[in-house]
């Protein structure tokens, strides 16, 4: 039977002076359904996300991963308001951003930190991202400007989000000439997505210590099996996900016996197939994996922080690991 932790242990976060819990929270849901990305989610109600924030810090989640593109700045505020509502409790919160490229060349890089720094209300940026590798500007460039970020106090760490393996050696290079080093790439990642095993993204990562952030750990919903279960609920899930190959008739018949393991393993801890398949993301290459899950409501927080409070031994993982590689949509 699984015994409950009342706090997650923290981990050191690649080569930076962090310490993180396993999981943060994604908090991309937090756009109030504003522009094209923010439209992906409903809008929550405020009293709503700072419960979600507030239960999240309640049961050890220490670290908060936001957007400047999610709702035009929308996440980043209401992040904002909701640490400064649970008080105390948010004093040692961890906030992770990221600049949007898209469209862009590296001087927007210094021009819009101060709108991302108001917009956090007091919180400093523990790791600042560019979003994903496609700009009017190279890896060198950027970096060169995020290491003057750095330098000025304006942000702590420097990270990436869906960079390949080639251009994580090069902006670890360029920061290296600043006395920084790469903290963290953040990609898709799951049990369902393993991509990053077979491209060198996660081999590179642990080449340079950097961490690996994994995004989208249960493929939208997938991997909790409620799909499976009940087809019905994809014609109401919210945004374009019902369109995906993995809610289709023959991607959860594909999937399916991924789920009978995950559920059976539940059973065994006293879990749920959603915390199961978490517990693979943060254990499953040692402490180098951290996972941002998002929550719309308090049960998914709930999920979320009893995904931590038990561990799969070697020989679970490795069965996972196995299914889930003959059975993987990508």
């Amino acid at each position: 039977m699984l015994v409950q932790q009342t706090k997650p242990r923290l981990r050191k976060f690649g080569p930076t002076d962090l310490l993180l819990s396993p999981l943060g929270l994604g908090c991309w849901q937090f756009s109030k359904a504003r522009g094209i990305v923010g439209g992906f989610w409903p809008k929550l109600d405020n009293d709503l996300v700072h419960d979600i924030v507030r239960v999240s810090l309640e049961g050890g989640i220490n670290w908060f991963d936001t957007a400047e593109v999610y709702g035009n700045g929308e996440s980043e505020q209401m992040l904002a308001e909701s640490l400064h509502a649970a008080g105390d409790i948010a004093k040692d919160a961890h906030v992770a951003t990221k600049w949007w490229p898209a469209f862009r060349t590296a001087s927007s890089i210094p021009r819009t930190i101060d709108e991302r720094l108001r917009l956090l209300d007091g919180y400093p940026i523990d790791l600042y991202m560019i979003h994903q590798p496609f700009s009017f500007s190279s890896v060198a460039s950027e970096m060169k400007q995020m290491a003057k970020l750095a330098k000025e106090g304006k942000i702590r760490n420097v990270g990436v989000s869906n960079f390949n393996a080639r251009r994580m050696r090069e902006a670890d290079r360029v920061l290296k000439e600043y006395g920084l080093r790469l903290a963290s790439n953040q990609v898709k990642y799951s049990l369902l997505d393993r991509r990053i095993e077979r491209s060198g993204v996660l081999e590179t990562a642990q080449e340079l210590g950097a961490a690996i952030i994994a995004y989208s750990p249960l493929e939208q919903g997938i991997l909790s099996g409620k799909f499976h279960h009940n087809p019905e609920l994809i014609r109401k899930a919210p945004g374009p996900r019902r369109l995906m190959k993995g809610f289709k008739p023959h991607g959860l018949r594909q999937t399916k016996p991924l789920i009978d393991i995950l559920e059976r393993l539940a059973v065994q801890y006293d879990a749920s197939a959603t915390q199961v398949a978490l517990n693979w993301i943060i254990h499953a290459h040692g402490d180098s994996v951290f996972a941002i899950p998002g929550a719309s409501k308090l049960r998914h927080v709930e999920e979320n922080v009893k995904a931590m409070g038990f561990r799969l031994t070697a020989s679970e993982i490795g069965e996972l690991s196995e299914m889930s590689a003959q059975v993987a949509l990508k």
